[in-house]
């Protein structure tokens, strides 16, 4: 299943009128990270190996705005760290969902109890929770016991209340087609939420388990064996039919990472939200005096196993709109 109607809409109008204005280069989606510090610690996870000081930062939803009516992306991913712990999270979503954009806020879920009432159910608002498996298997990712159970009641409890709840699932080393279609079966089926986002995980540098991360062929087999059988078909992903094409080695494309910047405590990261080599005042700064043929796969070995939606699915949209057989193949989820 595509992204909602008037979603897809909003978002396939903003770049045509890029296209027609000649842009090159313009962002689809931020990703916001308005502080580093999270109530868990993830073997896979490096963000809250920054300093103490660090952590303790908290972006001014003011300055939050700003960033994001400087690009003009139509999306926002609000992430970090965990969102959740930002004192202001509620009035930041509400200022962003009142300009229109669509926001997806990515949690953990374990502060969704107490936080829940400072957010409206709305068209333009969506959960990004997270769960990187059955019971067993997330609550390993996450290194703490308990927090599969507690998503999966927030997730209940989210659908109750008439909010559109999306999940986000990262897949490791150890998954197997097997553990893949299992949580996508559970997700789908049993939870039945609005929609699915999935990701081979990136090699953090900062991360404490470096043995975890999947390589571009493990991430083909992977996606390969776990959507054969039309399974994909009936799965609601939040992703376009290239980009699942990407992820079972059918197709390839260029890293498009300009495409879904990361905006933070610390400014406008480069190359990317997973890479950061140095930081710009301004998302124009960001794009004009970055060297963007230096990264992807090929160009830098720190992308060499790197096939993450960040990157890619910019460049999945882009090719689905610029084919007719393909935009016909987006809107029919195939």
């Amino acid at each position: 299943m595509p992204m909602p109607v008037r979603q897809s809409l909003r978002v396939g109008a903003y770049i045509l009128a890029q296209r027609l204005r000649r842009r090159e280069k313009f962002p689809l989606l931020v990703e916001l990270e308005p502080l580093f510090a999270c109530n868990l610690k993830c073997a896979g996870c490096g963000k809250i190996q920054h300093p103490a000081g660090v952590l303790k930062q908290r972006m001014p939803v003011e300055q939050a705005v700003a960033a994001v009516e400087e690009c003009g992306a139509p999306m926002v991913s609000i992430a970090g760290g965990e969102p959740l712990m930002h004192p202001q999270i509620g009035e930041m979503v509400a200022e962003l969902v009142a300009r229109r954009k669509y926001v997806f806020l990515c949690t953990n879920a374990l502060l969704i109890p107490r936080k829940i009432d400072l957010f409206t159910p709305s068209p333009y608002f969506a959960w990004a929770i997270h769960i990187d498996g059955l019971r067993e298997r997330h609550d390993a990712s996450v290194c703490k016991e308990g927090v599969f159970d507690e998503a999966v009641a927030a997730v209940r409890e989210c659908r109750r209340r008439g909010f559109r709840v999306t999940t986000n699932t990262t897949f490791f080393a150890g998954d197997s087609p097997r553990t893949v279609i299992e949580v996508l079966d559970f997700l789908n089926d049993e939870l039945c939420v609005d929609q699915m986002m999935i990701s081979p995980g990136y090699a953090y540098e900062k991360a404490p388990d470096q043995d975890c991360f999947l390589g571009v062929r493990q991430t083909r087999e992977l996606f390969r064996a776990a959507f054969a059988g039309g399974n994909r078909r009936r799965w609601r992903f939040n992703h376009s039919p290239l980009f699942l094409d990407f992820l079972e080695g059918k197709v390839d494309f260029p890293c498009t990472a300009w495409a879904i910047p990361s905006y933070s405590v610390f400014g406008w990261q480069r190359p990317c939200y997973l890479m950061a080599d140095g930081y710009a005042k301004t998302y124009r700064e960001l794009v004009e005096e970055t060297d963007w043929s230096a990264y992807g796969r090929g160009r830098d070995p720190r992308c060499a196993n790197c096939m993450a939606h960040c990157g890619y699915e910019p460049t999945a949209v882009f090719a689905t709109l610029g084919s007719l057989r393909e935009s016909l193949r987006a809107l029919r989820g195939a």
